[in-house]
């Protein structure tokens, strides 16, 4: 009797301590399909960079929740103007960057004019064009003075693009990541993973993690054994096809499809013949077959789209319909520009599913009008060289991540290639105007103009599919901005 008490009271030990073990568990793995081509927010345009780094290990002035709303981050608060052009910030005390060094006045101002100089290499650099002067009041206390008033400042302020960076770390940022946030950079296992681990002494709420891992796992046929063998416990935002439908059913995990702000289109380059002709892209823009599309590249998961503009914002309008499905149209069109027997061009794909899957389908559908494209398979670094930089290209699909990003048409150096004068004076109008509806019919605008000018191909709205653990709580549904924030994820006892 006296040896079974014995043998329980360590089984009741035993369980427990696992009880225990299991409650106070602080690590998690997340997979990811593509690879930052290096980790610095401020100084490229791979949303890879930020789903890792947003909110996690670098913050901005401003950041967006998860409902697409513009919070206080490193900024405490701030008080703006009558005319609307300043804006003075009042900055959180007690903030050190992981190296040691102090947050203060002067690392904003050198991150906003380093992202708004001539020699940046910031992504976004048109967000801070509006800036003319940037002033430091005393540590705890910056006055940045906009040319014009600009109803989206504080917005822009939140993007990845706008993070803060210190002037003894920015120029290694890429490899060894600086930053104010609540986990730090601890290493990068490059073409494998990417480890943050916990910060000592962060100014704000400490995460619940200790660890967090980013997974690289480019082939979604690894990630459901990785996910269905406990190897990764997150895919945050993953396209899974077929199997969806096999990890739904699994009661250990949650599936949650919300939306994203990744307009995808078919790229387009608007100055290269033929191209540059409006029948031909309005040839093209007939030719899509969206239902299939979606169907074939998203699992049925995409939205529609007609224009440049996420379905789920309050300006949205449906332009779906502006060139509808029609084969004979289309042909027509092509025979209107002199090209009625077609022509070859080519299309460059990056390395994720929605963009090979679906030029495949793009590809079938263009051939029925007479457009033969040789499909070419790109690396994401490569993509972002020939493509988004050197503009070497004629067609590409890729989704466009960046949150209210319609403005990206106005850029005169952008790789689409596009001017319209017309649109161009629409958004200068909107960078003037902080009164919401009138924001919302210049909005509406902007993405008529989109929408029949053929810019690109627009094809969906890209779905976030995210697949974690059930017991794995604070992961966001919905992706209002390019992130993983981890500042709230914990495991449930």
């Amino acid at each position: 009797m006296k040896q079974w008490k014995t043998i329980l009271a360590a089984a009741a030990l035993a369980l427990a301590s696992g009880t225990a073990a299991m409650a106070a568990r602080t690590d998690l793995v997340l997979g990811m399909p593509l690879e930052p081509p290096h980790l610095d927010p401020t100084a490229g345009a791979a949303a890879a960079i930020d789903e890792v780094f947003y909110a996690n290990v670098f913050e901005g002035l401003t950041r967006i929740g998860s409902r697409g709303e513009v919070l206080p981050d490193l900024a405490e608060s701030w008080t703006i103007s009558d005319d609307g052009k300043t804006y003075t910030f009042k900055l959180r005390s007690g903030v050190k960057f992981h190296d040691g060094s102090d947050f203060d006045a002067s690392d904003v101002k050198f991150s906003l004019d380093r992202a708004r100089g001539e020699s940046s290499v910031n992504a976004q650099k048109g967000l801070f064009a509006p800036i003319d002067t940037i002033e430091v009041v005393d540590p705890a206390t910056v006055k940045v003075t906009l040319k014009n008033p600009l109803g989206s400042f504080l917005y822009n302020l939140g993007w990845g693009d706008a993070v803060i960076v210190a002037p003894e770390s920015a120029e290694t940022n890429k490899e060894k990541p600086v930053g104010t946030g609540p986990l730090k950079f601890q290493n990068w296992a490059k073409g494998s993973s990417i480890t943050l681990v916990k910060a000592d002494g962060y100014w704000g709420d400490p995460v619940a993690l200790d660890k967090a891992e980013f997974r690289i796992i480019p082939d979604a046929a690894a990630a459901i054994p990785a996910l269905l063998s406990g190897d990764v416990q997150a895919l945050p935002n993953f396209a899974l096809g077929d199997a969806l439908a096999q990890v739904k059913a699994d009661p250990r995990f949650k599936v949650v499809i919300g939306t994203t702000e990744g307009e995808t289109v078919l790229s387009t380059n608007n100055k290269k013949p033929p191209f540059d002709n409006l029948k031909v892209r309005q040839a093209i823009a007939h030719a899509i077959d969206r239902k299939a599309l979606i169907d074939g590249a998203t699992g049925g998961l995409g939205t529609p789209i007609g224009s440049h503009f996420a379905p789920h914002n309050p300006a949205y309008i449906d332009l779906t319909g502006t060139y509808p499905h029609d084969i004979a149209k289309a042909k027509e069109l092509l025979k209107e520009a002199g090209l009625a027997d077609g022509f070859k061009a080519t299309l460059k794909l990056p390395p994720v599913g929605y963009a090979r899957q679906g030029g495949e389908i793009i590809a079938s559908q263009l051939r029925e009008i007479g457009i033969d494209l040789q499909i070419i398979p790109v690396e994401w670094a490569d993509w972002l060289k020939q493509v988004f930089t050197d503009k070497d290209y004629d067609l590409s699909i890729v989704s466009h991540t960046e949150p209210n990003d319609i403005d990206i048409y106005a850029r005169k150096d952008y790789y689409f290639n596009y001017d319209n004068p017309a649109f161009n004076k629409v958004i200068d109008e909107l960078n003037l105007t902080s009164d919401e509806a009138k924001r919302t019919e210049l909005y509406k605008q902007a993405q008529k103009i989109l929408a029949d000018d053929a810019v690109n191909g627009f094809l969906f709205e890209l779905p976030k599919v995210g697949i974690w653990d059930a017991k794995v709580e604070g992961l966001w549904e919905n992706s209002p901005i390019q992130a993983n924030d981890l500042t709230k994820v914990k495991w449930a006892d």
